[in-house]
């Protein structure tokens, strides 16, 4: 097949898939936020708490439709675009992929409308009940679609026959040796996400003074989770990295630009890895000898195989995997540091009222889905040049289609999705603007008397507007 061919498929694939992943990311933590805020109703009977599970729920509506949308093309894809690939492996990734319809989809898809149309035309219990299960949907099916992405990975328990993969032993395959350290580390990174956008938005509203019962919900919630849940994330990365390590070995190389594996590694902050020469130029490493070979091998005398050690055609882009692997620490470190300085404000009863770290953190909404990109850019691009790994090659893996075809199929993809999506991020952005429907709304503050307000105000404000 003609090379340019096989490489707009993969640019189409990953076009596509990169709007596609942002929105389950971000549904799975939305669905158990929600479920929770009507639990906590539910137990409380603070009617704000069901409110704002209102006003989120019309968000989570809009990203799972655009998630559903996009989903359905990738499935496409694979018979258009990608139909060696269900030969090779299709008799262990589509009975996967069927679980996740079975035990996931039908799930959400048969309690989604009492969670959406539900709110006051059945009773409390089952709503509250319905949301428990579209959020317990959301996350089975992150299961079993990460078990399918990881058993590409490292691949187990299957046997080849004339060269087309059969599966041997279902257990094996599903708790593949990545699975555990890869459905850990999404799942978190997507309550993370969810986490920082339902942070930023409680800080955008409490800047302003509007809705400040809710805004001060949303900032506790949403901050407990990224003080716990991005130190912990830096814990399972750490873990994923060593599992990368013994079963990938050259997609590590790739992510430090590693090249001689016969010496202890230094860690490179900055690099423009030159594959021509093998060597990174403009190199800037931290100034601790031996820190990536500690990190890797937790010892810092300790080796782990660089690029060298790989023929040219088994090893992965580099300058792609070495930056979005740098992106992606980066915003871990600034959400840790997000996480601490909130808590540590929240400790001292200040948070509300400072307004140096609401004002930061409420732009800190793209930061999780960044990452999430960043993240599948590291390991999917790391995995060339297999699209399963030892088992069959991207190359090997495309239709007989054309450079014409899959070149219009591109333009009509990237056409439809900057319409289609930027009219769904627009509407979501309405909806955050307009905010919650039936939440007493302080009047705003005076935007030029707004430096030397203090936030205490706020809630005086919303006071008097009860009280009223």
């Amino acid at each position: 097949m003609d090379p340019d061919a096989v490489l707009l498929a993969r640019i189409q694939f990953a076009f596509t898939i990169a709007f596609h992943i942002i929105f389950p990311s971000f549904t799975i933590g939305l669905a158990a936020f929600i479920a929770t805020l009507l639990v906590r109703w539910r137990l409380t009977g603070r009617e704000y708490l069901r409110t704002l599970a209102r006003f989120w729920t019309k968000i989570f509506a809009v990203s799972f439709a655009m998630g559903v949308v996009s989903g359905i093309v990738l499935s496409y894809q694979f018979g258009t675009n990608w139909s060696q690939f269900s030969v090779v492996v299709g008799n262990v990734l589509g009975p996967l992929l069927g679980y996740e319809v079975l035990t996931a989809f039908f799930l959400e898809a048969s309690f989604l409308g009492i969670m959406l149309f539900g709110w006051d035309r059945v009773s409390p219990n089952l709503h509250v009940t319905s949301a428990v299960l579209v959020a317990v949907g959301t996350s089975i099916s992150a299961f079993w679609i990460l078990a399918a992405n990881s058993w590409m990975h490292t691949p187990a328990g299957h046997e080849i026959r004339d060269g087309i993969a059969y599966p041997v032993d279902w257990l094996k395959i599903i708790f593949n040796p990545s699975f555990p350290y890869r459905f850990s580390h999404m799942f978190t990174a997507a309550y993370l996400t969810t986490s920082l956008v339902v942070l930023a938005v409680g800080c955008r509203y409490l800047v302003k003074a509007r809705f400040v019962e809710e805004s001060k919900t949303m900032i506790r919630m949403g901050l407990g989770m990224v003080a716990v849940l991005a130190p912990l994330q830096a814990f399972i990365g750490d873990m994923h990295g060593l599992n990368t390590a013994q079963y990938q070995p050259v997609k590590v190389a790739a992510m430090e630009a590693h090249w001689d594996g016969s010496k202890p590694a230094n860690l490179v902050l900055f690099a423009w890895p030159n594959e021509t020469e093998e060597r990174n130029d403009f190199e800037i490493s931290a100034p601790i000898p031996g820190l990536a070979s500690f990190i890797i091998t937790h010892s810092a005398d300790g080796l782990f195989k660089g690029l060298k050690d790989f023929r040219p055609e088994d090893r992965p882009p580099v300058k792609p995997v070495f930056f979005a692997f740098r992106t992606m620490v980066a915003i871990g470190l600034l959400m840790i540091g997000i996480g601490l300085v909130g808590a540590f404000l929240w400790w001292r009863k200040s948070l509300f009222d400072t307004r140096w770290y609401l004002s930061t953190v409420q732009y800190a909404w793209p930061l999780g889905f960044i990452a999430i990109l960043s993240g599948w850019w590291v390991t999917e691009t790391g995995r060339q040049p297999w699209v399963a790994t030892g088992i069959l090659r991207t190359a090997d893996a495309v239709s007989p289609v054309t450079f014409g075809a899959v070149l219009t199929t591109l333009i009509l993809f990237v056409l439809v999705y900057t319409a289609v999506f930027s009219m769904g991020i627009y509407y979501i952005n309405r909806l955050i603007e307009k905010g919650p429907q039936g939440a007493l709304i302080a009047p705003e503050p005076d935007d030029k008397a707004l430096p030397n307000r203090p936030l205490s105000a706020a809630k005086e404000a919303n006071q008097q507007a009860t009280e009223g």
